[in-house]
């Protein structure tokens, strides 16, 4: 027998969920820009190991364009810029 007397809690739990618009950063196959260029642009940039830039740089040869960095607009937007700056075609999507 429980001699304690038991007490029901009601508690509204609020949750915050942050919403994020998570964006892609999405480059374009060219015939101007070298395998290497493409390579190093996204080790430098987009901070690729070398075998995942390689398997971008593929992607986009073969498919004509690849995802190479997914994450908030802010986050890819200066990544794009330095993108073009190196003459590659890159959107954030």
């Amino acid at each position: 027998m429980n001699s304690k007397p038991q007490i029901e809690y009601d508690e509204d739990v609020l949750l915050l969920e942050e919403t994020t618009d998570v964006r892609d950063l999405i480059v374009y196959n060219d015939d101007v820009n070298t395998f290497d260029h493409v390579i190093k642009t996204l080790i430098d940039v987009c901070g690729h190991e070398p075998e995942q830039a390689e398997q971008c740089t593929l992607l986009i040869h073969y498919k004509g364009q690849c995802t190479v960095k997914h994450g908030t607009f802010d986050e890819l937007a200066g990544m794009c810029t330095a993108i073009h700056d190196r003459g590659i075609s890159a959107d954030v999507l």
